[in-house]
């Protein structure tokens, strides 16, 4: 019996991450398992009604926003984003407990020789706790990093809209 729910576990989560690259899928692995402290879990598309989410300021599509399940219990969210820094896009994953809070940021991939510091976990720090009723505002409540510029306005825009938009999918009951 075991064996058949480990199987049906597995091909859901092959199922379930098919729109995500391989090497970006496989840091999203690392972080949830080390984030929620489990070794088997679910990603569940989150699907968003196009005609909402054109509306809000964060892209949600079915490959980039999922429920975390683990043994039909409900852990909490995973958002896998893009967001422009001086020359090209960085992937940044964001974990959110069941409450919508920040438990983790993390910079996936960054593009770029310079401003990849925006990557440490020491600054990615600062977003842990924030939650749909906070706005972060660059320079004042998110330290700004010396030679990333662009990448840290651009990572605090990203988690704005994020957070807004987890607000409004709240407000309306989808979250």
């Amino acid at each position: 019996m075991r064996f058949k729910q480990v199987s049906i576990l597995l091909l859901i989560m092959a199922l379930m991450s098919f729109g995500l690259p391989k090497n970006i899928k496989k840091k999203v692995d690392k972080e949830i398992k080390e984030t929620f402290q489990v070794e088997m879990y679910a990603l569940a598309s989150q699907s968003i009604d196009e005609s909402i989410s054109k509306d809000l300021p964060s892209e949600f599509k079915a490959d980039n926003f999922f429920r975390i399940v683990e043994n039909h219990n409900f852990l909490g969210y995973a958002y896998i984003g893009q967001a422009p820094s001086k020359t090209a896009q960085f992937d940044y994953l964001v974990l959110l407990d069941e409450n919508l809070i920040v438990i983790k940021a993390k910079v996936l991939v960054y593009r770029e020789d310079y401003g990849g510091e925006i990557g440490s976990k020491r600054w990615l720090k600062q977003f842990v706790g924030k939650s749909q009723n906070d706005e972060l505002n660059y320079g004042e409540n998110i330290v700004a990093i010396s030679g990333a510029t662009i990448s840290v306005r651009s990572m605090t825009t990203a988690m704005n809209n994020l957070l807004k938009s987890l607000k409004i999918l709240h407000s309306k009951n989808i979250l």
